[in-house]
């Protein structure tokens, strides 16, 4: 390996000289102390009401009363939405506010915002997609100058590399993908780190699979693309218009017919507009204004990593923000470890990198995986006692709601994100369309990506990112498709009959609403005797006069036509000494309410159950 040591840093030669700002990792972590401050309920997460009456210093029984008056019954684990705690605070006159709390889990997605003062223009970071074969790696191969695509089994990447080359004195850094499977990895983990895609689209093919995921990706993460028409050499006068529409029917307007989309035309092979699309990434850098703090200790993300025979778990990683030293401590992850080396993408050893900057470390204490966030910090006791707890933690997380809630208050809208793939173009409108006339009151469906052929792993990917399910229109997947999206608890399921689709979306978008639960009078009984027990308190001696009387039913009492009590739950039902489940009309039994035991003989008590309504 090369050495490069021309850095305005040089830790080894001057320890006096690192004065990067450090990475307070504790200082990050904030515990929120959850209840009543100053009339305002402050909360982190939904609780259940056995919680949250303790929080807000009321009884259980109170907060469970509320609920089943609005024809909702729940008990002391039931969770509350936030919606519904922010409801009951109201009613009580608090007002309620929601903070984060960072812990050891999710301190690395908020990490300290840096000083508009400190910041400084830092090179994009560029991320190459396209169909298989439209020439990817041959374009990064032209910009780069080297032969990557002739080292390589069919002319296809096998590996992520990332990369970083110099045009006019801009630095640009390219990711490169085998296929986009690392890169929807990447994003299912958290990891947003392309500042703009290039669509690399072949001019004699036009759009194909490969291209129509590359651009799903890109609009749900919200990247500006670039498009690149390659292989011009091949056809000298490719029908642009044709590309231009089928990139208007994946909602990509391109700035010839009036969007703000960039295309380029030219030849990954004889270079013929690699300086016009270097150009154009410049430009939109230039627009996005991308900038990051060199003078701190770094923080970025994890492209790839593995386990080398001779060095141990190596990682490649992208500096996002700071600089990074060799030597730094560092936290990967749910690993840790002090770097003993650092390469950059020529394979030269370096002892610094600055933000955008990608490069292998090695001297972790375990191999991390795509798309985990990393952070160093000066003490090592720190990094290691985080590690420690993230890996105790990992098995503990909660898996995510396939549900999404968009909106606040009475606007929340419970979203179901769905991919869909079908066995030919037809279906695929046939089924757009059936499913775009779903209509359930406070649900919606979101289609992130519809396409034609099986599920791919990229698929699998995206839905985990997207906390999707994948529906399938007269297709089988394969064992080892499932087997992953087993592996990746992402549901995929086929049907062959398009409105059988159309139930099942219903059914899941109305499963995910809150039940709506209605009154069913099932009897009316008259207290006639009265006997008092010291463990169980007053027990109603009665006679059915209609209907029945059934244990663990609700009741309402009335006397002298007054309303008493309701909503009061049967604890206990009995005829002699035996425990029944209920008793009919015209007999005589004895019973027990939890938590009321102020009968009076002549009361009229009404007996009801809550019964769930479907959603209409």
């Amino acid at each position: 390996m090369k050495k490069n040591n021309n850095s305005k840093f040089n830790k080894n030669n001057n320890k006096n000289a690192d004065n990067r700002k450090n990475n307070d990792l504790k200082s990050q972590l904030k515990k929120v102390d959850v209840g009543i401050q100053d009339g305002v309920f402050i909360y982190v997460e939904p609780l259940t009401i056995n919680e949250f009456a303790k929080k807000i210093n009321r009884a259980s029984s109170e907060i469970i009363k509320y609920f089943f008056i609005q024809g909702k019954v729940l008990n002391l684990n039931s969770v509350l939405t936030e919606e519904q705690m922010g409801e009951v605070c109201l009613e009580l006159g608090y007002d309620f506010k929601k903070e984060i709390q960072i812990n050891e889990d999710n301190f690395l997605d908020h990490l300290s915002i840096d000083k508009s003062d400190d910041l400084e223009k830092r090179p994009p970071i560029i991320t190459i997609m396209g169909h298989v074969d439209h020439g990817k790696t041959t374009l990064l191969d032209s910009i780069r100058n080297t032969n990557v695509a002739d080292n390589e089994d069919g002319r296809i990447t096998q590996n992520i590399g990332a990369y970083q080359v110099k045009w006019k004195d801009n630095l640009i850094t390219f990711i490169d993908t085998p296929g986009h499977e690392a890169f929807s990895a990447m994003r299912a983990r958290g990891a947003d780190l392309t500042d703009i895609i290039i669509l690399v689209v072949a001019a004699d093919d036009g759009l194909k699979p490969q291209t129509e995921e590359a651009i799903d990706h890109a609009i749900f993460a919200k990247v500006p693309i670039i498009i690149f028409v390659n292989k011009i050499d091949k056809i000298p006068n490719p029908n642009l218009d044709k590309i231009m529409s089928q990139l208007a029917d994946k909602n990509v307007l391109v700035e010839e017919w009036g969007g703000n989309h960039t295309m380029i035309k030219g030849s990954a092979l004889t270079k013929q507009g690699v300086d016009k699309l270097l150009e154009a990434i410049v430009l939109h850098s230039e627009l996005l204004s991308l900038k990051a703090n060199n003078n701190k200790l770094a923080y970025g993300v994890t492209i790839e990593a593995q386990l080398d025979k001779g060095m141990g778990p190596v990682a490649s990683l992208l500096v996002q923000n700071g600089t990074l030293m060799v030597g730094d401590y560092i936290l990967v992850g749910e690993y840790y470890g002090k770097i003993r080396s650092m390469v950059n993408d020529k394979e030269e050893q370096i002892k610094v990198a600055l933000p955008s900057t990608p490069v292998k470390i090695s001297g972790l204490n375990g191999v991390p995986k795509s798309g985990d966030k990393w952070v160093v910090a000066k003490d090592e006791k720190t990094i290691k006692d985080l590690a420690n707890k993230r890996q105790v933690n990992a098995n503990k997380k909660r898996t995510s709601n396939l549900i999404k809630i968009d909106g606040e208050g009475e606007s929340k809208t419970k979203e179901l994100n769905l991919i869909i793939k079908t066995d030919v173009f037809g279906s695929l409108e046939a089924l757009k369309s059936t499913l775009s006339s779903i209509e359930v009151d406070g649900a919606k469906i979101n289609i992130i990506r519809s396409s034609v052929g099986q599920p791919s792993e990229t698929d699998i990917n995206f839905a985990k990112s997207a906390n999707a399910l994948i529906f399938l229109f007269k297709l089988k997947p394969t064992p080892s498709i499932l087997d992953i999206a087993k592996s990746n608890n992402i549901e995929i399921k086929t049907y062959n009959i398009i409105y059988e689709i159309k139930d099942a979306v219903e059914k899941i978008l109305k499963g995910t609403l809150d039940p709506i639960y209605v009154e069913e009078k099932i009897g009316e009984v008259e207290v006639r005797q009265l006997w008092t027990h010291s463990s169980v308190g007053t027990i109603a001696g009665c006679k059915v006069l209609t209907g029945e009387i059934a244990r663990n039913a609700f009741i309402r009492l009335l006397r002298k036509k007054e309303l008493i009590v309701e909503n009061k739950k049967i604890s206990s039902l009995k005829h002699g000494k035996d425990t029944i489940n209920k008793v009919e009309a015209g007999k005589e039994c004895g019973f027990t309410v939890d938590g009321f035991n102020d009968f009076v003989v002549g009361d009229i008590v009404e007996i009801y159950k809550m019964v769930e309504k479907k959603h209409e």
